[in-house]
């Protein structure tokens, strides 16, 4: 892993950075930020990792390990990243119940995600 710069956080994220496993393996770049920052919410980062990695993948922000100026660390092996989602506009469901109907803080993330891909945020 080359040098990763200084300390940094999702507000200073940028896209393109490269994105880690915990084990050293590069992943991709940071193609999004997902984050309210007027209200210090990070919500996690869509990564690109390209044509043979699966395009693109989000990763939850308690996955993500260090932020730095030139790179992102994240908490997972790479075995455990290329299992990583694709963001989604909708994730599926097989059946809901009336208790099932409130979507869940990861579909929220995932169609955020996949609205700053689609273009409609």
């Amino acid at each position: 892993m080359q040098d990763l710069g200084a300390p940094g956080s999702y507000i200073t994220l940028s896209e393109g950075v490269a994105v880690y496993s915990r084990d050293g393996k590069s992943l991709g770049t940071v193609e999004h930020v997902l984050a309210e920052p007027d209200k210090d919410i990070f919500d996690g980062i869509v990564f690109d990792a390209g044509p043979g990695g699966g395009g693109h993948r989000f990763v939850d922000a308690p996955e993500v390990e260090q932020i730095h100026e030139r790179g992102v660390v994240l908490a997972l092996d790479s075995a455990e990243a290329r299992r990583l989602p694709e963001p989604s506009e909708n994730p599926a469901t097989m059946s809901a119940e009336p208790d099932d109907t409130a979507e869940g803080e990861l579909e929220r993330k995932l169609r955020r995600a996949w609205d700053l891909i689609s273009g409609r945020y």
